[in-house]
């Protein structure tokens, strides 16, 4: 029976909207890598969300939908945001700030795991300048929201209209760009007549997590969502995800209780820090390229897909399940990353 998902869709439309994407992405199988042996007869589907257009593409686009709506709506001329030097989140602020003729002022924080020069100079952070963004690179130890505060105060006695875009873009606003994407999903999933029992993504801020959890959840779908803690201990980004997802839930006015039992978060593919390679991220990373010409990122996408590969060998799912991996971009940091992969 297809999803229902008109208070899903009305609820959404209640916020403000910019669109950066060309339409639904498509969910493609896994087919060389679902004949593997070792895989235990899954099905593996990936959700092409690297498939983004602007500025390199990912997941982030998503939620920079609901925020650059909220961003115009209060007028504003200049995006603020903060991240890690090889920020996706940074990369595709600022690219939705040149597609809207917007000024775009991005804080960058060095990495207390990588200094090399290709993880310092490449990837990302060369497409943040070709994007036109005036760049502050913080020193290790300094704290980029107590900077972002300062700029913002500068901006406006400049006669600016600055807004903050979130961490990770991955605020309850934000994080509604997923749970429009688990609408996407379930209707995709009935056109192909698919029954998909576990979704599988990444969790950094938890706002890819957090918003397809509430979408499903407000769709009354018994699919479930696991995330792979890439950032956060999985305590931490348990707890992180409860409450975002109650507080997109509430975005959304769904009366629905959430289970804490409803969160499911492993934290074994961290690694030592948050963006350190791991040997089960690079044997992923090259697995999927290998079988299926696809390239997934090492700091998000490479652990959890590693997750999802570990979990399907030892068994976790019986035979035959429908399993789809949110591929959310990223590609950039492959480049940043060379030396880990040599």
């Amino acid at each position: 029976m297809p999803h229902d998902l008109t208070h899903l869709d009305a609820a959404l439309a209640a916020y403000p909207r910019a669109t950066l994407l060309e339409g639904p992405t498509p969910i493609q199988k896994l087919s060389r890598l679902s004949q593997l042996p070792e895989l235990n007869g899954c099905n593996l589907y990936v959700k092409r969300d690297d498939l983004t257009g602007l500025g390199g593409g990912g997941n982030k686009l998503r939620k920079l939908e609901f925020l650059l709506g909220e961003a115009l709506a209060e007028g504003a001329d200049t995006l603020v945001t903060w991240g890690g030097l090889q920020s996706n989140h940074a990369r595709l602020t600022a690219a939705v700030a040149a597609r809207q003729g917007l000024a775009c002022e991005l804080i960058l924080t060095p990495s207390a795991v990588r200094t090399d020069e290709d993880f310092c100079h490449n990837g990302n952070v060369v497409l943040d300048a070709l994007f036109g963004a005036k760049i502050h690179r913080l020193a290790a130890g300094a704290a980029p929201d107590a900077y972002a505060a300062e700029l913002l105060e500068k901006l406006k006695r400049q006669g600016k209209k600055p807004f903050v875009m979130p961490l990770g873009g991955s605020s309850p606003r934000g994080s509604l760009g997923y749970a429009a994407c688990a609408a996407e999903i379930l209707r995709q999933a009935d056109a192909l007549d698919i029954q998909f029992d576990q979704i599988i993504v990444p969790n950094g801020s938890a706002g890819t997590h957090s918003g397809l959890l509430a979408g499903v959840t407000l769709a009354r779908s018994s699919t479930k969502i696991t995330g792979y803690s890439v950032l956060a201990t999985e305590e931490q980004a348990s707890t992180l995800t409860l409450e975002k997802t109650r507080q997109v839930l509430q975005l959304l006015a769904c009366a629905t209780p959430l289970a804490e039992n409803a969160i499911k978060v492993d934290g074994s593919q961290r690694g030592e820090a948050y963006g350190a390679p791991t040997e089960a991220m690079l044997e992923a990373v090259r697995l999927l390229a290998s079988h299926e010409g696809l390239l997934t990122d090492p700091v998000y996408g490479g652990k959890a897909f590693a997750g999802l590969l570990a979990a399907v060998r030892r068994g976790d799912y019986p035979a035959g399940s429908n399993l789809l991996f949110v591929m959310t971009g990223g590609l950039p940091g492959i480049f940043a990353y060379r030396r880990a992969f040599d």
